[in-house]
Order: structure tokens, then C-alpha cells, then sequence
């Protein structure tokens, strides 16, 4: 009996086809086979979120999930969010509001951030944090995060974002 299966999941709009062990992670997959970096392996328990993926519209840890659970699963990383060398709304937003630091969690908390305004494209600024509580960041305090999102979430309803007042008097 062979250890080895056949899978064949779409993974940011392309079909691949793999043979993989059966204890294969698919975050090992992903980066390793496929050669998608942007997933990053931080605690490799489920808890801190920087290996989130979609997987069939859903976020999942991908360092918990076996590679062949995705056999014929519709999968998308961070790098299915830029299209035709456009980076997202959501990648624009995190540059602009300096939504990163280091960036390590910045992966997965775009594409938990994409789950979010997809579900809902008005969220509150608790629904946001509520919603990204489940991704850690050890850098940025949360704050910067939160309001990218909110930009992103504008720009994505076709609404100008608001500028953030900074305190300081014009003048």
C-alpha cells in the first residue's frame, strides 16, 4: 500500500496535479512544491494564523490540513489576491496605512481580512477586530491593521476612503 496520492486542487485559478504523501502538510505544498512563498509557517499549531489559506472560500490553517484534503478544492493564497500585477485593494491599503511591520502575518491576515469584507463589505470597527482576532500580529498593536481594512473596505464599495485625522493642526 503506497503512501502517496494523487491530487489535483485549484490553487489561485490554476489546476495542479501532485503526487503527495499522505502526512503532507499543505503548507509544505504549497511552498515547497508549488513554490508559493507567500504562505508562511509560523507556529505550526493552528494558533497564530500566518499559514492561513483559502480553502473553497473558507480560511483554514494550512500547517493543520493535510495536502491531500485538498484534492479538488478551490484554493487561494496571498498571491491570488493581485491581479494583472495590480495589487489588491487590501494589499494597497495595508502599504498606504501601514497595516505591516515585520510582515509575517501580513499573508494571512490579508486573506483572513478578504474572508472578512467578503462576508461582510461594511464591517465596524469591532467586527474587524473581532473578525481578524484569529490571526496574531507581534508587531503593529492592531490599530494601523484595523484601519486598512476599513480603507480597503471603501475603496472596495467604490467610496473614497476618508483621511485619518492626525492630531495636528493644519497650518
Amino acid at each position: 500500500m503506497s503512501d502517496r496520492h494523487r491530487i489535483a486542487p485549484v490553487v489561485n485559478g490554476k489546476r495542479y496535479e501532485a503526487e503527495v504523501e499522505a502526512r503532507r502538510l499543505l503548507v509544505d505544498f504549497l511552498r515547497e512544491d508549488l513554490g508559493l512563498l507567500g504562505t508562511h509557517i509560523g507556529c505550526e499549531h493552528g494558533v497564530c494564523g500566518t499559514c492561513t489559506v483559502l480553502f473553497n472560500g473558507e480560511s483554514i490553517r494550512s500547517c493543520l490540513t493535510f495536502a491531500v484534503q485538498a484534492d479538488g478544492a478551490d484554493l487561494m493564497t496571498v498571491e491570488g489576491l493581485a491581479s494583472n500585477g495590480q495589487m489588491h485593494p487590501l494589499q494597497e491599503a495595508f502599504w498606504e496605512k501601514q497595516g505591516l511591520q515585520c510582515g509575517y502575518c501580513t499573508p494571512g491576515m490579508l486573506l483572513r481580512a478578504y474572508e472578512i469584507l467578503r462576508e461582510n463589505p461594511t464591517p465596524t470597527t469591532e467586527q474587524v477586530r473581532e473578525g481578524i482576532a484569529s490571526n496574531l500580529c507581534r508587531c503593529t498593536g492592531y490599530q494601523n491593521i484595523v484601519e486598512a481594512i476599513q480603507a480597503a473596505a471603501e475603496t472596495m464599495r467604490g467610496i473614497e476612503p476618508k483621511p485619518v485625522p492626525s492630531g495636528r493642526a493644519a497650518g
